[in-house]
């Protein structure tokens, strides 16, 4: 009897320290929600840089210890996405497309606990696009930013043909998220297929208006105030039909506006001005 009292105890011990640590972790995980959104409130590009960073690496150890946690996983397909983008892809574009594979992955930890999408992920792209019927509203983020991964990583494997082929499961999740909420980070899934029509040729599917249409829809919920979608506006749409004042007008429009006009988007806003700062210097190799 007193055998089995000690066992009982023993496991209920056990119990109690996961429950505690499980506990801990996302008590951590609130501080790290808040510590993110602060950082897309810094001005000061090196300090972001190096801050989030250390984020991402606490990030994987909170998710090594508690891997189904819904927001953890979410601040690290969000925060690998956002971290290429800002400090790496410009600079070292292989280990960009490394990041952004890990950011992809946390996403589809997630995504993959609908069984309807995991059965369909190895299938034919009919069957992947009928299975992202079964998200809804509320799997929106995990959709844009596992979709926003993945197609950084093929935009920099382009001479991978397995890569390029997974691009129309990557547009199916894209349109996904256009048809539950559009407006989702300022329209981002309408800046996607802005810059996919843009970019492409019209043997492969490019359409210039279709670019413009996205393009406008995204303009709107940017409202002249998150800056990212008239830099690709400027690099991808105007560079097509290549008008210069268009091009030139849009990134002085860029770079002169203030980078706090969003205060919770000053990060993203800043990295935009260094972008259009850098593309202006191409200016006479692009026209």
């Amino acid at each position: 009897m007193r055998k089995m009292l000690l066992l009982v105890l023993s496991l209920f011990i056990i119990g109690s320290s996961c429950s505690v640590q499980r506990m801990a972790i996302r008590s951590m995980g609130d501080i790290l929600d808040n510590t993110m959104k602060t950082l897309f409130e810094e001005e000061d590009l090196e300090l972001a840089e190096h801050s989030i960073s250390s984020n991402l690496k606490l990030l994987e150890a909170l998710i090594k210890s508690d891997p189904k946690n819904e927001k953890l996983l979410l601040m690290a397909c969000q925060g690998f996405a956002s971290y290429s983008l800002g400090f790496v892809e410009d600079r070292e574009p292989e280990r960009a497309r490394r990041l952004y594979l890990r950011g992809k992955e946390y996403g589809m930890r997630q995504l993959k606990r609908n069984r309807d999408f995991e059965k369909a992920f190895t299938g034919n792209p009919a069957v992947f696009e009928n299975a992202l019927q079964s998200f809804n509203t509320k799997d929106v983020p995990f959709l844009f930013w596992t979709a926003y991964n993945w197609a950084g990583m093929i935009n920099l494997s382009m001479t991978n043909p397995q890569a390029i082929a997974d691009l129309p499961r990557v547009q199916s999740m894209m349109q996904r998220v256009i048809e539950l909420d559009e407006s989702y980070f300022f329209g981002g899934a309408h800046l996607f297929f802005a810059t996919i029509y843009s970019i492409r040729p019209p043997i492969l599917g490019g359409n210039i208006e279709k670019a413009d249409m996205h393009f406008q829809s995204c303009f709107k919920y940017a409202n002249d105030q998150f800056l990212l979608p008239y830099v690709y506006y400027a690099r991808y749409y105007a560079t097509r039909i290549m008008d210069r004042e268009l091009f030139e007008n849009t990134l002085d429009k860029v770079i002169n506006t203030p980078y706090d006009i969003l205060q919770d988007q000053t990060l993203p806003n800043k990295i935009a001005q260094e972008k259009a700062k850098r593309i202006y210097k191409k200016t006479d190799q692009l026209f």
